[in-house]
């Protein structure tokens, strides 16, 4: 009973280290395994969302001076929260605006899509989505385009789903997905789709894709055609 009492008093004692000692363990779990963000699923199915870009690499540069990297997260970060709230488990690339490259990389883009590719291997996903802003040298091209992987008939299958929802929602001109040639598409089978939002060098577009609403809008899109895919897949 002494030693019992005797606990009881060390408890009492020390409660701020052992909540300090609580939060630094659940810290190391979360940053452990996949350097990434993930939560448990509810439904079975994995998805990776891919920010394009990312520390030195800030992708394209807007008329009036949206970086693509920023952007892209912003978008990408919307999406997860429609996807956590739907019972999806989502793992992301990247968290923050450091690229995933090795310091020490002498050519640290391919450095940085080949970390990229080791997160989505060891998520095993259901579906990779990767977010882009595109930039043309005719500042009049706009709207937003869906690719998949050559040969990749799921992939097709839900970016026709996601171009056909942005195409109602977001008056996107195209009307069906492409087939792209891009590193995030061909370097694993699983199923995968990026997606270019739209024209960051279009000033009228690139104002569209900075309002919150729009992108709100843009998100409730894409995560109504990946609803689609998989309820398509489920039935």
């Amino acid at each position: 009973m002494k030693g019992l009492s005797r606990l009881k008093i060390f408890i009492l004692n020390n409660k701020c280290l052992i909540v300090m000692l609580c939060i630094m363990i659940l810290l190391s779990s979360c940053l452990s395994g996949i350097v990434a963000y993930s939560v448990s699923n509810q439904n079975g199915i994995t998805i990776v969302l891919d920010a394009g870009h990312g520390g030195r690499d800030g992708g394209s540069v807007g008329a009036n001076g949206t970086i693509e990297k920023e952007i892209n997260l912003e978008y990408t970060l919307a999406l997860k929260e429609k996807l956590v709230s739907a019972g999806y488990r989502v793992v992301l690339t990247r968290t923050g605006d450091d690229g995933l490259y090795s310091p020490t990389a002498s050519n640290k883009k391919m450095s940085d899509m080949k970390a990229r590719f080791e997160i989505i291997k060891e998520a095993n996903p259901n579906l990779v989505i990767s977010i882009h802003m595109n930039s043309f040298s005719d500042s009049s091209a706009h709207g937003a385009t869906t690719y998949y992987r050559d040969g990749d008939d799921s992939g097709q299958q839900c970016a026709n789903l996601i171009q056909a929802s942005l195409n109602t929602y977001c008056n996107a001109p195209t009307e069906t997905s492409k087939v792209g040639d891009y590193y995030i598409l061909n370097c694993s089978y699983y199923t995968a789709v990026l997606i270019e939002c739209g024209f960051i060098s279009n000033p009228e577009e690139e104002a569209k894709l900075n309002d919150d609403s729009y992108k709100d809008t843009f998100v409730d899109a894409v995560f109504s055609g990946i609803l689609l895919y998989f309820g398509n897949r489920l039935t």
